[in-house]
C-alpha cells in the first residue's frame, strides 16, 4: 500500500507527463515478463515515447487535474500507459509491432485504446490498429520520391538511347519519310 505522499508524487509526475506529451496508448501488460517491458521501453525511447505502469485511479486523478474527462477505470485490466511526445502515429507502429512479436511467443500484450490529448478524443483498439499499420512518414516520403523519379528515369533512358544512335540515322529517317 502506498502512502498518501507517494500517491501524490505519482499523480504529479503523471500530470507533468500529460502536459509534455500529445498522445497516450493504453495497454494491458498482464503476464508480460519484465524483460519484454524493458525492451518496449528501449524501443519507445528511440521515438521519444515513455512507458509507465500506473494505477488507474491515480491516473484518473492526474487526467482530471489537467482538464481531461477521460476515465481509465473503464478498463478491467492492469493499465500500462505509453506517453507519445507528438502525434499518435509517431509511436503507434512501435507498440503494434511489439504486441505482434509477443503474440508469436503466445504472450498477450493487448492495446486497449489510445487518447489524443490535444483533441481530447479516445480511439478504440481497432482504430489504433488502423493507425499503427499506416506507413511511417519516412516511408511515405520514399514512395513520393519513387513516384516522382520514375518519369525522370524514363526520360533519361530515352535520351541515353537517342545519344547512342549514329548521327546519320535521323537524316535517313527524314529522307525515307519524304
Amino acid at each position: 500500500m502506498k502512502t498518501r505522499t507517494q500517491k501524490s508524487e505519482i499523480i504529479e509526475s503523471s500530470v507533468k507527463l500529460l502536459e509534455n506529451h500529445g498522445s497516450l496508448v493504453f495497454a494491458d501488460f498482464s503476464g508480460i515478463p519484465v524483460s519484454s517491458i524493458n525492451e518496449l521501453k528501449n524501443r519507445l525511447k528511440k521515438v521519444g515515447g515513455k512507458y509507465v505502469a500506473i494505477k488507474k485511479r491515480l491516473f484518473r486523478v492526474a487526467l482530471q487535474k489537467t482538464g481531461h474527462e477521460f476515465d481509465p477505470t473503464q478498463f478491467e485490466a492492469q493499465l500500462g500507459v505509453v506517453f507519445v511526445p507528438g502525434e499518435l502515429t509517431e509511436a503507434a507502429s512501435t507498440v503494434y509491432m511489439f504486441s505482434r512479436e509477443l503474440a508469436k511467443n503466445q504472450l498477450d500484450f493487448k492495446v486497449l485504446g489510445a487518447y489524443e490529448i490535444s483533441e481530447k478524443r479516445f480511439l478504440t483498439a481497432e482504430e489504433f490498429t488502423v493507425i499503427a499499420k499506416l506507413p511511417t512518414r519516412e516511408q511515405l516520403l520514399g514512395m513520393v520520391v519513387g513516384v516522382l523519379a520514375g518519369p525522370i528515369r524514363g526520360f533519361m533512358h530515352v535520351v541515353s538511347e537517342l545519344s547512342k544512335r549514329p548521327e546519320s540515322a535521323p537524316q535517313e529517317a527524314a529522307v525515307q519519310a519524304s
